[in-house]
């Protein structure tokens, strides 16, 4: 059997994005004839965001995960506060960290413009998600068009559905097991942290209070970030390429180079490692990724090559 490190990647858009029960059936050329243009339009403004700020491709898709996260991908990480609700911006694991807003508000104006009222903010975000891959090196998929924006938010269910970056890793099983993910989920959708940066108050923890990491790795960033102050100093979530949608994170992990706790919990030295369900051996170019379809119900197997 040919060397190969089995590298499961966000392709895995999560089962509660929109069900066809809620929200009829989702379909790749939903706006076929209502909005032509909407992929092309969705495309050239993430290229040109990701021109200005290459981080931002991790921003746009982090955006999608932490909206289909809770209640589903509905659009409702984009609300604003109001009257009636207290909505999930400011949730912990939002607050002074998610970003990529403006980039959404760009994006649907020119929709706007192209096609008034047709295309959804949650599809946008679904959209970006996936091109934010491919402009950074990552796989290309179909994306399932059709979803309807919520017309609420809650901060509330944001904090209880979210998993923070000190989760160990019977947390994170749990939190994805609210959700109907299993273990090779969580791997799946933990891999696109091969992209981003994080801040120091995500990371302090790990660095100060855990054994499971690389010495060296941890006194490195203890330098820039201390005990207390530079809050907001960001270091790479993947050190070696932060840039390029490839698989050198799970690379890190296995020498003990995660920089968060609950990255670092998939691989902590255990008989029960949560990398067990990739194999292990040499990496090459090709990558095989076991993609669940996005109702959750169908699997599907694909070969891509991943450049950068």
């Amino acid at each position: 059997m040919a060397a190969r490190y089995l590298l499961v990647l966000l392709l895995f858009i999560v089962a509660a994005c929109a069900s066809a029960e809620h929200h009829g059936k989702l379909s790749s050329d939903f706006y076929k004839s209502t909005c032509p243009e909407a992929l092309s339009i969705v495309k050239a403004e993430v290229a040109a965001a990701i021109k200005k700020e290459p981080r931002m491709g991790a921003s746009l898709l982090r955006l999608h995960f932490h909206d289909c996260f809770v209640n589903g991908c509905d659009g409702s990480l984009l609300l604003d506060d109001n009257a009636t609700f207290i909505g999930e911006k400011t949730a912990a694991a939002n607050n002074k960290s998610a970003r990529g807003f403006n980039v959404v508000d760009d994006i649907k104006a020119k929709l706007e413009k192209a096609c008034p009222g047709v295309v959804s903010c949650a599809d946008i975000l679904a959209i970006a998600a996936r091109d934010s891959t491919v402009k950074l090196g990552g796989p290309f998929w179909k994306v399932k068009l059709g979803r309807r924006d919520s017309t609420t938010a809650s901060r509330a269910d944001a904090n209880n559905s979210l998993p923070g970056p000190n989760f160990n890793i019977s947390a994170l099983l749990s939190s994805f097991a609210a959700q109907g993910l299993s273990l090779k989920d969580l791997v799946a959708l933990s891999g696109s942290h091969t992209i981003g940066l994080a801040r120091c108050t995500t990371f302090r923890t790990h660095i100060y209070n855990d054994s499971n990491i690389d010495p060296s790795f941890a006194k490195a960033l203890k330098h820039k970030c201390p005990k207390k102050g530079n809050d907001n100093v960001h270091q790479p979530l993947d050190f070696q390429t932060p840039t390029c949608f490839d698989n050198l994170y799970f690379h890190n992990l296995l020498k003990k180079k995660g920089l968060l706790r609950s990255d670092q919990e998939l691989f902590n030295g255990t008989s029960a490692d949560s990398l067990d369900v990739l194999d292990r051996s040499e990496s090459t170019a090709e990558k095989s990724i076991e993609l669940p379809a996005e109702n959750g119900s169908i699997m599907a197997t694909i070969s891509i090559t991943i450049y950068c």
